[in-house]
């Protein structure tokens, strides 16, 4: 059984747009939060509650764990839960609608969510948290939460197939950035020094992933494509049949959904999330 990998990467555009709107760090800063980085770790991790950073570090994985320490717990004295995932949802629904003109929403948002509804989350808490967060009644919300599920969802798994292939956070993002998948600014924009990120290489360079110049090898080449490969499987594993026919069905209106809201400027490629275009 597979999903079309086409199909998460329209999950993700559409997911993604709260990550680039052009006034995420104002709108936080309106509620009390501090910066870019305080929005975002605590709006993505609000779902769960107002964990402790090793949480959060945990189910993050790619973030350098000083980087999440500088935003939790001070971000939970500092503006409500409740403040910051309405804002979050405000951002996305602003985000989306202009690319979304033209889409049939209200299917997409229903079909999305009867997917959802019907996984199992064993072993996948940040998907978890935000599938226990209450259903938005508007059409285009409740699309992007939807979305924000089952991206979070194929997530766990990805950082699951991370670790079993023995990445840390620091060298799953190198090698990232060998394969051309995120941008090169990205040791700085997770958090990771110069000294972490040079042993990070060092230690790909020994499973001959990468060479002595930091560049991918044909080995670490087929490795990632193994590792997404790998993720796609996990994350089909607990799909039943009528939720693997809702996605061959949706796939075509749903990548034409978040090709528009790429050309409407809402996500741009590539970025450091590190998924493509579909």
């Amino acid at each position: 059984m597979t999903v079309k990998r086409s199909f998460w990467q329209a999950v993700e555009v559409i997911h993604d747009v709260v990550y680039f709107a052009p006034d995420t760090k104002q709108r936080y800063e309106a509620i009390g939060l501090k910066g870019y980085w305080m929005g975002y770790v605590a709006s993505r991790s609000a779902a769960l509650g107002t964990p402790a950073p090793e949480v959060v570090i945990a189910l993050f994985h790619g973030f350098a764990p000083r980087l999440i320490r500088r935003a939790i717990p001070d971000a939970w004295s500092m503006a409500s839960r409740d403040d910051i995932l309405a804002t979050r949802l405000d951002l996305a629904r602003d985000a989306l609608a202009p690319g979304l003109a033209d889409a049939d929403v209200e299917r997409l948002a229903k079909e999305l969510t009867a997917i959802w509804t019907s996984l199992d989350y064993a072993g996948k808490g940040l998907a978890a948290a935000h599938a226990s967060l209450p259903v938005p009644d508007d059409p285009v919300a409740r699309l992007w939460h939807a979305t924000s599920v089952l991206r979070e969802y194929r997530g766990d798994c990805h950082v699951a197939i991370l670790t079993a292939a023995g990445l840390d956070g620091s060298a799953a993002n190198a090698l990232a950035v060998a394969d051309g998948r995120v941008p090169a600014t990205q040791r700085e924009r997770r958090g990771w020094t110069e000294e972490e990120w040079a042993d990070a290489y060092e230690r790909l360079r020994r499973r001959a992933w990468t060479d002595e110049f930091a560049t991918i090898t044909d080995s670490g080449r087929a490795a990632r494509a193994q590792i997404e490969d790998a993720t796609d499987r996990v994350s089909a594993s607990s799909f039943d049949e009528e939720a693997q026919a809702r996605t061959i069905t949706l796939d075509g209106p749903l990548v034409a959904a978040a090709r528009a809201v790429e050309a409407s400027g809402a996500v741009q490629f590539p970025n450091p999330v590190g998924v493509r275009a579909p």
